[in-house]
């Protein structure tokens, strides 16, 4: 018998034609339970994580059309077949509507069942795989998922959970690579508007007519290219959040107009004559004090005030020591599940290094240099000082039996372009050089 590739249960108090299901079905290769009534099948379901049920219509303690809501609502993921001997088009009709995924005349030819049972099984699987990443992707956003245990961390994550469930507007302070983004998705994740969009645009990424264009849109023939309607992030963002990283290096007049959004939630597009109205939470960042901005005249006093509201300092890497050789393993935990290698230790040499070094790009710098030097460390070996590109680990590596730099600097090219599948660009930003630097020691070590 082959592998089982699917779980199903047969709910039907017909003992003989629910053994032959059983039997043609079992043959195929699937893990097959039986139950007699519904309230068996129930008891099953409770019990074990099913694929697909085939649901006989007319049963002991119950009808099976009805079941199928009930069924449903409780386990959106599995799907259910119903079998009858008596199929009317209006029962059918009215299992259809209530979620099964298809209703059979008892019999019928038994071989329908196979590839009926095949497409139900497919579907639900593509419906758990589904459901497993939105899961994954909620969790990636959960405050659990903040790593730290400093008390500088910590009481960032205490008051990003008090404000979550409210509808303040929220100001994030701290250096580049504190996480900024990452405390915004988690306030906005666990608020009352996480079934709606989380928008985040960086507004230091732009120029200002540009970002003008992109967060509030635009009409058709209001500047050159500007050929149709165009909405922006706030109407993308509408009912739910958006994040304005880097908030302090936005245009003054800019300004103007996003004060007015916080105040009574309108805004005009670019070119248009009509304002637009919305409703949506604004969570803002800056590595700037924000103030001193104002008082050079750079920055809105009136709309520095608004902004925060609620002000949350996010640490510096150098501010929370404790939380570096937490973070450093979490790091190598995921990096080494993504290439696919075993877990190496870290050397104490290594963990000094880390320890000593001034984190100037904070956690996302660590995250880097992590990446970094797993890369460069063999499968199997612990990680060593001499894999950090910083004083500490002169990152003289022997990563062949060569000491040549030639010899080292192709090993390594070809290690990182082997990591990022040949993604030059991806490549290039985890060695810290520029592309074109990247495509000219390819060619001169023939690696094209």
């Amino acid at each position: 018998m082959s592998t089982p590739s699917g779980k199903i249960l047969i709910i039907d108090d017909e003992e003989k034609l629910r053994k032959l299901l059983f039997r043609i079905i079992s043959l195929e290769g699937y893990d097959v339970d039986q139950a007699e009534d519904l309230a068996s099948g129930r008891k099953a379901l409770k019990k074990k994580d099913y694929h697909l049920v085939l649901c006989d219509v007319k049963l002991p303690d119950g009808n099976g059309v009805d079941f199928v809501e009930e069924f449903k609502k409780e386990y959106p993921i599995i799907e259910i077949v119903l079998l009858t001997a008596y199929g009317t088009i209006q029962d059918g009709v009215r299992a259809m509507k209530s979620g099964a995924f298809d209703y059979l005349t008892k019999g019928d030819d038994n071989d329908k069942i196979i590839p009926l049972v095949e497409k139900a099984i497919e579907k639900a699987k593509q419906s758990q795989k589904l459901h497993r990443l939105l899961k994954k992707e909620s969790d990636k956003h959960s405050f659990d998922n903040i790593i730290g245990e400093s008390l500088a961390i910590e009481q960032a994550i205490k008051l990003s959970k008090q404000v979550a469930p409210t509808d303040a507007t929220v100001l994030l302070i701290g250096e580049t690579g504190t996480g900024k983004e990452v405390f915004a998705n988690a306030i906005h994740q666990n608020s009352p508007r996480s079934s709606e969009n989380f928008v985040a645009v960086n507004c230091s990424a732009f120029s200002n007519d540009l970002l003008e264009s992109e967060i509030f849109g635009h009409k058709a023939g209001s500047f050159t290219g500007a050929t149709k309607d165009k909405k922006g992030l706030f109407e993308e963002a509408d009912g739910g959040t958006i994040f304005l990283d880097e908030i302090g290096e936005m245009n003054i007049d800019l300004q103007a107009k996003l004060l007015r959004v916080l105040e009574n939630g309108t805004f005009l597009k670019v070119g248009d004559s009509k304002e637009t109205k919305v409703n949506v939470r604004v969570i803002a960042a800056t590595n700037r004090n924000l103030e001193e901005r104002s008082s050079e005249g750079d920055f809105r006093l009136d709309l520095y005030y608004r902004l925060s509201t609620f002000t949350i300092s996010l640490p510096s890497l150098n501010d929370r020591h404790d939380d570096i050789i937490i973070l450093a393993q979490s790091f190598i935990d995921y990096f080494s599940v993504k290439m696919g290698r075993s877990q190496p230790e870290m050397s104490e040499g290594f963990k000094d290094a880390l320890m000593s070094h001034q984190w100037k790009g904070n956690v996302r710098e660590l995250r880097n240099v992590v990446e970094r030097a797993l890369i460069i460390t063999p499968d199997g070996e612990e990680l060593k000082a001499n894999s950090l590109p910083f004083k500490g680990g002169a990152q003289v590596a022997s990563m062949s039996g060569s000491f040549l730099l030639s010899d080292m600097e192709r090993m390594l090219i070809t290690r990182v372009m082997n990591h990022t599948n040949g993604n030059k660009t991806e490549a290039a930003k985890l060695m810290g050089i520029g592309l074109t630097t990247l495509y000219r020691k390819m060619e001169e070590y023939n690696l094209n």
